[in-house]
């Protein structure tokens, strides 16, 4: 039975209005989001090891994938343990990249991508390392980024490992890589140039662990300088005092104007051989990781850039 209070009339007629809005302009509005064209489909995850990986990727990739680093600037790769945060990051992924030759103590990032049951190339492919010699046994340099020829090896693993993980995009893939193939052919001249301010025998390199081999060896600093100690147990296990020992008188027998520290190595030791030996901390190169977002050394160029300026500042 019907209400006759006009209040109850006009309710009926809101609710009637309002079914009727439902069935012909809601039920279309509803039928329009089902054929609105949906957002676009995820971007790969790639996970990388080391911030210098992450460059060379992010470089390749542009914005088609999702770029992640298991380590932060300043981090050391060689002492790196994994923690949950670095299992979860690698079960994101979709591919796994890692420098290789052991860069990653104890294998930490292969570990990681055998655990999350996920795909994992090696940059350093292809690369013939040179040999170091700890503890009466010989291992290999896994520093091979600092030869801009070996960053170009790089960038062609990473390419071919992006492109089998997105075939679609591997023609963009590889017009980027060519485009930034020619920078780092760039890099390596300017170096080169830059370098030659400094007399040969002024050419000793001098810091707190062996990363700078393939550096000096590619640049002309002299192959018997007493280039440091390595750290981690992967490459040593730190300087014993008998090798600081050897390190002083090295270091004051070469007539080193300058040693320098590293931004992910603990500076207080290379401070107290730099004043045992009566030389200057020439300042804080960029080693095993690059710098934080937004300084001069947040790209792989861009601490190639600043650690030769520092150096030649430095020697000269």
């Amino acid at each position: 039975m019907w209400d006759e209070n006009p209040r109850s009339r006009e309710a009926v007629v809101i609710v009637a209005l309002v079914g009727l809005w439902l069935v012909l302009g809601g039920g279309a509005a509803a039928a329009q989001e089902k054929t609105r064209p949906q957002s676009s489909a995820r971007k790969p995850i790639i996970v990388c090891s080391t911030t210098q990986v992450a460059d060379f990727t992010r470089q390749v990739v542009g914005d088609a994938c999702e770029v992640r680093c298991i380590l932060a600037p300043g981090a050391d790769p060689h002492t790196h343990m994994p923690t949950p945060g670095d299992a979860k990051l690698a079960l994101s992924a979709d591919l796994c990249l890692q420098n290789g030759l052991h860069l990653e103590g104890k294998n930490w990032m292969a570990t990681l991508a055998k655990d999350a049951g996920k795909p994992l190339a090696t940059c350093t492919d292809g690369i013939k390392p040179i040999e170091l010699e700890a503890e009466g046994q010989k291992i290999a340099d896994p520093h091979a980024w600092f030869s801009p020829r070996h960053a170009a090896i790089y960038v062609n693993n990473i390419v071919k490992a992006v492109s089998a993980l997105d075939p679609s995009k591997a023609e963009d893939f590889r017009a980027r890589a060519k485009l930034y193939l020619q920078q780092l052919r760039v890099l390596d001249s300017w170096i080169r140039e830059q370098f030659n301010v400094i007399p040969p025998e002024q050419r000793v390199l001098v810091t707190s662990h062996d990363a700078f081999n393939y550096f000096s060896k590619e640049f002309g600093f002299q192959h018997r300088s007493p280039v440091g100690w390595s750290t981690g147990a992967e490459v040593g296990a730190g300087v014993t005092p008998e090798r600081r020992k050897q390190v002083i008188d090295s270091i004051k027998s070469f007539g080193v104007k300058a040693v320098f520290v590293e931004t992910s190595v603990n500076p207080k030791l290379v401070r107290e051989i730099a004043r045992e030996a009566g030389v200057k901390v020439g300042g804080a190169l960029y080693s095993d990781s690059m710098g934080e977002a937004g300084t001069a050394g947040d790209t792989y160029i861009g601490m190639m850039r600043e650690n030769v300026l520092m150096i030649i500042d430095a020697l000269m």
